[in-house]
């Protein structure tokens, strides 16, 4: 073969070469972009206003932390209360809550504050090395609607390094890791990292809207302690076990702890320590978090089934029942809907000031139909 020959050879390798070497960048760099378009939210009727968390912080403003912050407020005045989704965007069911009661719940006295992608920076990666599918789907009678699956934390390209050690704001060692977890992060400063500033702006948020009540809604894997309960701030703990008590008439089964006091950082201890809000984080059982999982997938999200976590509940590792049926998205979003409503029922009973919801679906309407039939995008969308 002539030299001419052999160089126009290694000529065109390198061009196919090139190019699938730009293909993939360019995959890659699409894929990258995605992640950070968040899906669309459609409020609903009772939506009166929509603002940003930087109103109460303006240094949070233009920072991958700002968010998006949904008031619904009723005509007659009352208690306001803040619903908290998408602390840990890998716990699908606490964003999608909070989605849903944007897109349906109206309020009649009171003042209902929701924010459904609270660590919106963790919405723009996932968690290394797990796996974990960038999106899931919800049928609703319009077709499949697409939603993001995060990461635990804030996207280290938002914040980086972690250190070794990590004391947060309230004196608690922990990871280095932890240093982008916003449940680990409160009070905040105003002075700190992303997110310590992004814990901040939401107990200001508390603080400057006088919150009467404030729920942070999680997940939790199958094998977790704290799973299917909720933990309450020692102010709240009378509302929260009166609550998980018509809860268990009503046949949802669910626990009660209390927030501990050597564990600083976290929502439930802080809130209720810094701010004169009543303080609750409610956690449902999400077998895609936990260690014991199979394939990992979005069928896993929405499904909630796992034949390992069959046998793991079979032979008495887990803290939660697990059958053939799983935990599906519709069965723990409806749980934290029925626990709301719980909870504010008992505050009603007892307090001057109430906040009346309505249109909010319970777990047997969410289990009777479908979550989708909830998240049915408008026809103009």
């Amino acid at each position: 073969m002539s030299r001419e020959r052999k160089t126009y050879g290694r000529w065109w390798t390198g061009l196919v070469l090139l190019a699938m070497v730009g293909a993939v960048i360019g995959f890659a760099a699409q894929s990258f972009l995605a992640m950070h378009i968040d899906p669309p939210i459609y409020p609903g009727a009772g939506v009166t206003r929509v603002g940003l968390l930087s109103d109460y912080f303006s240094e949070l403003a233009g920072t991958p932390a700002d968010t998006d912050v949904y008031y619904l407020e009723g005509e007659d005045p009352g208690a306001t209360t803040l619903v908290l989704g998408g602390t840990h965007p890998n716990e699908p069911a606490s964003s999608l809550t909070a989605i849903t009661l944007i897109e349906n719940a109206t309020v009649d006295s009171g003042t209902l504050i929701v924010i459904a992608r609270a660590n919106r920076s963790g919405f723009t990666c996932t968690e290394p090395q797990e796996g974990y599918p960038q999106t899931y789907k919800i049928d609703t009678p319009s077709g499949p609607r697409e939603f993001r699956y995060g990461s635990r934390g804030t996207n280290p390209i938002d914040q980086w390094p972690d250190p070794v050690i990590y004391i947060n704001a309230a004196g608690q060692a922990l990871a280095g890791a932890e240093v982008r977890n916003l449940n680990r992060s409160y009070p905040g400063t105003p002075d700190g990292n992303l997110t310590e500033r992004l814990a901040y702006a939401i107990e200001e948020l508390i603080r400057q809207e006088s919150v009467d009540v404030s729920i942070d809604l999680h997940e939790a894997s199958p094998e977790y302690p704290v799973i299917n309960a909720i933990v309450a701030h020692e102010d709240a703990l009378s509302i929260a076990a009166e609550a998980a008590l018509f809860l268990e008439f009503d046949g949802v089964q669910i626990g009660v702890e209390r927030s501990p006091t050597n564990l600083r950082g976290l929502s439930h201890r802080e809130w209720g320590d810094t701010t004169d809000t009543l303080a609750f984080l409610v956690e449902s059982a999400n077998a895609a978090q936990g260690r014991l999982r199979g394939a990992t997938s979005a069928d896993l999200i929405v499904e909630g089934k796992d034949s390992y976590y069959v046998r793991a509940a079979e032979r008495g590792l887990l803290y939660v029942p697990f059958g053939d049926d799983g935990h599906s998205i519709d069965e723990r979003v409806g749980r934290h809907l029925q626990t709301i409503l719980s909870l504010l029922d008992v505050y009603n009973a007892y307090a001057t000031d109430t906040i009346e919801l309505c249109d909010v679906p319970t777990l047997a309407d969410v289990m009777a139909t479908g979550l989708g039939v909830y998240l049915d995008p408008p026809a103009s969308s």
